[in-house]
């Protein structure tokens, strides 16, 4: 299947964190979307792979996602080489995304950094015809995406715009309560980290209304573009 979008994270929880409000408002708006995580955050310090993967199906259940796939890189391992940038150009030939959406290429955590290094060389060499790849014995037709945007993770940046996601903003933190094993829980006994801090998750929700702020809305998620992009006046 062909997709309108398709989001790059570095583990299962990334996107959710980075643009669950501007997701779910995509597919609102009846464009279809899909996810590819790198790993299946392994080295996490809650949780297992197993539990990861139940609260991953049901975050995008509610995100109501027409596709997800892991490419199970190891985790803390996500570096550009010749093996993963092919694997990704095979993904964007075979979903042919109009848009692509990377995490922001400066972060505190180093597999962000290098899935966003990643997707940007796949991006620009899937328009090559001298790269040749095939998908289920078949030779793959070259696609480049129209645009490469990136989504905020730890590191802030000056956006180049700004999504409104003041309806969208509930369905943006149901998918990321879905992650149990890594949020913030009363009920649950784990290694207290970064994001299981209950401080996170009211800095998520502060960002949100910063950045809505912005744009004089409610909730708001910043992008960043290297190229320009062009407005249109209504």
């Amino acid at each position: 299947m062909n997709l309108d979008i398709l989001i790059f994270a570095a583990h299962p929880d990334d996107a959710e964190l980075g643009m669950g409000g501007t997701i779910a408002k995509l597919v609102a708006e009846g464009k279809s979307v899909g996810i590819i995580d790198f790993t299946e955050a392994e080295l996490s310090s809650n949780g297992t792979v197993e539990s990861r993967r139940e609260e991953t199906a049901e975050a995008s259940k509610v995100l109501n996602i027409s596709i997800r796939e892991n490419l199970k890189i190891a985790d803390g391992k996500v570096k550009v080489n010749d093996e993963v940038v092919s694997a990704v150009i095979k993904l964007l030939r075979k979903y042919k995304p109009r848009v692509v959406f990377a995490p922001y290429f400066n972060d505190r955590h180093p597999d962000h950094i290098g899935a966003s290094k990643i997707v940007k060389e796949a991006v620009f060499f899937s328009g090559l015809k001298k790269i040749e790849t095939e998908f289920e014995g078949e030779n793959q037709q070259t696609h480049r995406p129209y645009k490469l945007y990136y989504y905020m993770q730890t590191y802030e940046f000056t956006p180049s715009f700004i999504i409104d996601i003041s309806e969208h903003f509930e369905a943006k933190m149901k998918s990321v309560r879905a992650y149990k094993s890594q949020f913030y829980n009363p009920n649950e006994k784990g290694e207290l980290t970064f994001i299981s801090d209950p401080k996170f998750i009211n800095f998520l929700e502060a960002r949100a209304k910063h950045y809505g702020f912005q744009i004089r809305k409610e909730h708001g998620e910043p992008f960043f573009s290297e190229e320009t992009i062009e407005l249109e006046i209504i």
